[in-house]
């Protein structure tokens, strides 16, 4: 078959001029017929086919006569267009060739214009510049003379100052500018101009400083940036502020010159306040005058110049104060202490038992006779130390305070030019100044050393002066006068000087001080102050009975259990210490008695991560406290339940379950309790006694402890003993194996209840995990047989219906064997 798109293949069916796959399907009918009936049928559809192409391909030819007449068309279009688009061509090459020469000449007069009018502009520019420049030029000469309005003439400067360079010294303003009067050219009219009034402004400048005239002062610094000479003028301001600075700071020092003034404790602390104080006010006062006149940021250079004053100045009272105060001497003295009595309570041979000294020397209240005696016996005055101590505080956080103001006004003066960082940085004017190294040499050095050494000695001295607390026994009759928590003094003195030196630390607001002190407290309290008390629990007191198997002696647990609350209150002190430091910072210095207002610790420390490395410097000595406390806490609690509790736990069960048969019936259980009743005794009742006896033996055994013991040592005493206590009674309940009926099961389930009831009585429910297993012993015992049968059937282990199970599989079934079988 053929059609006008090419030629198809006869299998394939025609479908609108386009062929189609279905002529296949009568190829394969064709294969698979196999009578006549079916061929006849195949031979019919393919000539229903055949006349359906016919039609469809008759159908195209028809059409393709109107095809060929729309080409046609087409075609005589096209030759009609082409005429067009040649009249077109023509059209705009005879027409528009002329308009467009002509736009582009105009354009390009256009542009002549703009240029010539540019270059007269330029030319005006020039003109009148030169004419300005004149004019300035015989402003200032005229100004400078009889009027000596000098600042007219500085304004006629400030005015040239604008006109550009090439102007003022063009070769056009060279011709126009001179006069008869000013011969010369403008530029070196000019710069003659400007030094002869700079060195005239320095002189009246001068003149002002030395009659102190601030008016006139004020008057001639503001022409300096008039007449091109700011650095001039901020170099001469800056000796005349410092001129001030060092006349302020001589007086203030002459002020004690021979008099008693020096030996205040604050004298030399009172003058290098007042110096940055000072400093400080001209800063704040002076600096919009300094932007508003010379430019944003040039109050820096004043600033520079002011703190190499102060480095010299501040020098000068640092290096008084030492000589003054004899600190070299007194830390040769320091570095000399032997620290004695800490050294030999560590020598096991020695007897390091102090003798009687009166506590009216606690560290907490210096005694000033007792000081005395302590300056023979010590090499250096304790009390001088501590006025030392604070006098060098206040002056170091004075210089923090200083040094974060100037950092702050530096600060503020590059960033209005450059992008600065949120976080405040020392500038180089300070880390770079002598003053700073003076007073890490001078302050932060020896403040280190006598802070490890007041600190260590305050220990020292505190056990030496170490008192029990009185009349403490552990007879509940005999009632303790003193009030809970019972410690020994040494305690609470070396408590008070940990909060002392941590607050007179800290409020230095000096990060060499902290990383120096906390440590060392931390490295004290640990060594010193926790190796005391192990050294007394271990040598002095501790529970231990003369002969094997006897108690200790009263004394001896008492003194124990108070060296156990001294570790534990101390614990709790440090804590409270150390986080009071961390929210806040009350009272963080005293200047002649004057209490300063409460910073927070990032006021305190406000340079790049300082406040960071404070805090975990705090969070570290309490942890490290912490730990090593701990530690022997648990020994000691280990030792007070091993020599004091543990013999008389057996006793006490021994006693409770005594001439207890649980193997009776219920008349001889009535009988009983009639006896009972008859003798009044309940301790015979079959009901009462066990939980009787056992509560009379316990109280006895936990009252007198509890009433020592601080309520966290007490709690893990408890728990160590009810621990102990569980075990001891479960095998109590194993003991009565085949000696106890079914009404002895519910019997020793409600004494036992009764028993965990008691121990548990005001403690935490966790508690109660210590007899988990007693309660389930007791609990199958008392199981019904179909209870037991469901329990055997549903057994899977430690958990079964919900219930986790303490007593294994074994020991379920030796529990409910225990019954004994009635005869």
């Amino acid at each position: 078959m053929t059609n006008a798109n090419g030629i198809y293949p006869e299998t394939e069916k025609m479908h609108d001029g386009l062929p189609t796959k279905d002529a296949e399907y009568s190829v394969v009918q064709m294969d698979r017929v196999n009578t006549l009936k079916e061929i006849q049928a195949t031979l019919a559809k393919l000539k229903e086919r055949d006349i359906s192409v016919t039609a469809r391909l008759n159908h195209l030819v028809a059409s393709q006569k109107d095809f060929q007449r729309e080409l046609g068309k087409l075609d005589l279009m096209r030759a009609q267009l082409g005429s067009q688009t040649v009249a077109t061509r023509s059209i705009s090459n005879s027409m528009l060739s002329d308009a467009a020469s002509t736009a582009k000449r105009i354009s390009g007069a256009v542009q002549r214009l703009d240029l010539e009018q540019a270059r007269v502009k330029a030319t005006l520019d020039v003109v009148e510049q030169v004419a300005e420049l004149k004019a300035c030029v015989l402003g200032v000469t005229g100004s400078m003379g009889a009027p000596q309005d000098w600042e007219t003439a500085a304004g006629y400067l400030n005015r040239a100052s604008k006109i550009p360079k090439e102007i003022v010294c063009g070769s056009f303003a060279a011709e126009i500018v001179p006069s008869a009067e000013v011969p010369d050219s403008p530029d070196v009219t000019l710069e003659h101009a400007a030094e002869s009034l700079c060195g005239l402004f320095l002189r009246e400048f001068e003149k002002a400083a030395n009659e102190d005239n601030g008016i006139k002062v004020t008057r001639f610094f503001k022409l300096f940036p008039l007449i091109g000479k700011s650095e001039v003028g901020l170099d001469v301001y800056g000796r005349y502020v410092c001129q001030g600075v060092a006349s302020r700071a001589r007086s203030n020092m002459n002020a004690g010159t021979g008099g008693s003034q020096r030996k205040d404790g604050f004298f030399y602390a009172n003058a290098l306040t007042k110096l940055f104080e000072h400093i400080a006010q001209i800063i704040e006062h002076h600096g919009g005058l300094v932007e508003r006149h010379y430019g944003q940021g040039r109050m820096v250079r004043v600033i520079e110049r002011l703190q190499v004053e102060a480095d010299s100045q501040g020098g000068i009272v640092v290096d008084t104060w030492s000589d003054e105060r004899n600190i070299d001497r007194k830390l040769t003295d320091i570095r000399s202490y032997a620290f004695t009595f800490l050294v030999q309570s560590f020598l096991p041979a020695q007897n390091t038992r102090p003798t009687s000294i009166s506590r009216t020397s606690s560290p907490a209240t210096f005694d000033r006779n007792t000081e005395s005696r302590g300056q023979e016996e010590d090499g250096a005055d304790m009390k001088d130390v501590d006025a030392i101590l604070n006098e060098t505080a206040v002056m170091l956080g004075k210089w923090s305070l200083y040094s974060r103001f100037v950092a702050k006004k530096c600060k503020e003066a590059i960033s209005s030019f450059l992008e600065t960082s949120e976080i405040l940085t020392m500038p180089p004017l300070l880390t770079n100044s002598s003053l700073i190294r003076k007073i890490a040499d001078r302050l932060i050095l020896p403040f280190n050393i006598m802070t490890t050494f007041y600190f260590r000695r305050s220990v020292e001295k505190a056990f030496q002066l170490d008192e029990q607390p009185p009349d403490l026994s552990l007879n509940m009759n005999k009632t303790i006068p003193s009030n809970a928590p019972y410690i020994t003094s040494a305690v609470d003195d070396v408590m008070y000087i940990v909060n002392q030196v941590i607050q007179r630390s800290l409020a230095t607001s000096q990060r060499d001080v902290v990383a120096s002190v906390v440590p060392t407290i931390a490295r004290v309290l640990g060594s010193d102050f926790v190796g005391m008390v192990q050294r007394k629990m271990r040598d002095e007191s501790y529970p231990k009975g003369a002969v094997q198997g006897a108690l200790p002696p009263e004394h001896i647990i008492v003194a124990f259990l108070v060296l156990i609350n001294n570790l534990d209150i101390a614990t709790n002190y440090v804590k409270r210490i150390v986080q009071s430091r961390l929210e806040s910072l009350s009272n963080t210095g005293t200047t002649n008695g004057s209490e300063t207002p409460s910073r927070t610790l990032a006021d305190l420390y406000p340079f790049s991560h300082d406040v960071v490395f404070v805090t975990n410097a705090m969070i570290s000595l309490q942890n490290s406290f912490e730990t090593k406390t701990s530690e022997l806490i648990s020994d000691g609690i280990y030792v007070v339940f091993k020599n004091v509790m543990k013999p008389r736990l057996r006793p006490i069960l021994a006693d409770a379950f005594r001439d207890i048969d649980y193997s009776m019936t219920e008349e001889e259980l009535e009988e009983l309790s009639r006896e009972a009743e008859a003798e009044n005794d309940y301790n015979l009742a079959a009901y009462e006694a066990v939980p009787r006896r056992f509560q009379q033996g316990w109280e006895a055994l936990t009252k007198p402890i509890a009433r020592i013991l601080t309520e966290a040592n007490y709690a893990k005493l408890l728990s160590t003993v009810i621990s102990y206590l569980g075990e001891v009674l479960e095998k109590r309940i194993w003991s009565f194996y085949g000696r106890i009926n079914s009404l002895g099961t519910v019997r020793l389930e409600r004494d036992i209840a009764n028993i965990v009831s008691l121990v548990v009585r005001g403690g935490k429910y966790a508690l109660r995990d210590s007899f988990t297993r007693c309660t389930q012993i007791c609990l199958v015992m008392n199981m019904e047989e179909d209870e037991w049968e469901e329990l055997q059937a549903a057994d899977g282990g430690a958990l079964v219906d919900g219930v986790e199970w303490k007593i294994d599989t074994e020991e379920r079934a030796r529990a409910k064997a225990m019954i004994r079988n009635p005869a």
